[in-house]
């Protein structure tokens, strides 16, 4: 089983008009924080099966600090030949974490997707 590590914020519309906030099907716009791995699955010969997500999602309150921080994405891929310490090191560094270390989530979620 391989396995892969990704930090997302994911940043979706409540409307059709441009926002960086997401909003749930019932409530107040959040900022969601998603903390994903992906497990590669394969079947009993050995081959590639499906993938496996398992999400931690950190939703926050509307904030105009979170709000500037915008669409991030980035994996990192064990066998992509990438440096996981510098990887963790480009991340921990992003404006992101001071801005979420002084906020409390209003909502945690983790669950897991066949993808």
């Amino acid at each position: 089983m391989q396995s892969e590590l990704c930090l997302r914020r994911r940043l979706r519309p409540p409307t059709s008009a441009p926002s960086c906030l997401t909003r749930a099907p019932r409530g107040p716009a959040t900022f969601t924080l998603d903390l994903t791995r992906q497990f590669e699955v394969n079947d009993s010969d050995g081959d590639h099966d499906h993938y496996v997500q398992v999400h931690c999602e950190l939703r926050y309150a509307h904030a105009a600090e979170l709000q500037v921080l915008g669409h991030f994405e980035s994996w990192f891929f064990h066998d992509g030949g990438g440096d996981l310490g510098r990887w963790t090191e480009e991340m921990v560094s992003r404006a992101a974490w001071t801005v979420v270390r002084g906020l409390r989530p209003v909502d945690i979620r983790v669950y897991q997707e066949q993808v």
